[in-house]
């Protein structure tokens, strides 16, 4: 027979190389990196500029009616409202609209007309006398309240050329 004790000791080093092998793996899951579906992440604000009109559809004549026949549609995205007020919807000449006191709906979507009209949570106006978006091209922008782009949207360009086919208006 072998000694007993020389057997323990062989037993307890065994158990604790496996102890120790234990803890180091335990170890390394614990400081493996989580993966980002482990955490939800906090849905920022999507708001796009989802439709342009820019050439309102019959005559030109300037008319309020024709004059709100030219809009831009802006959707959020999103399932949160999000607060407009002070954000900027712009042309390439600079004429600019500001939105006061609106709050966008989740999935919703907002049209921005030209002309003289009265603001409901689906229509707003800029209560413009004269057109606003150029029909040979032009881009509008959409700008938050502390002036950072958030969308863009162009027409009109020779994208073959890298220039545009004009700037006067009708």
């Amino acid at each position: 027979m072998g000694d007993p004790l020389s057997a323990s000791a062989s037993v307890s080093a065994r158990r604790l190389a496996a102890a120790a092998l234990a803890a180091g793996a335990l170890v390394s899951v614990v400081t493996l990196p989580a993966s980002a579906a482990d955490h939800p992440r906090h849905e920022r604000p999507k708001v796009q500029i989802s439709d342009v009109q820019y050439d309102s559809p019959g005559r030109d004549d300037r008319s309020n009616r024709s004059l709100n026949r030219e809009w831009v549609e802006i959707t959020n995205t999103t399932r949160h409202t999000v607060n407009l007020d002070g954000w900027t919807l712009e042309d390439e000449d600079g004429r600019t609209y500001t939105f006061d006191h609106y709050r966008l709906e989740g999935r919703a979507t907002v049209r921005v007309h030209t002309g003289y009209g009265r603001d409901t949570d689906s229509d707003l106006y800029q209560d413009s006398r004269r057109y606003i978006w150029d029909n040979r091209s032009d881009t509008a922008t959409l700008r938050n309240d502390r002036g950072r782009f958030i969308d863009n949207e162009s027409w009109g360009y020779d994208r073959h050329h890298g220039g545009h086919h004009g700037g006067y208006r009708r």
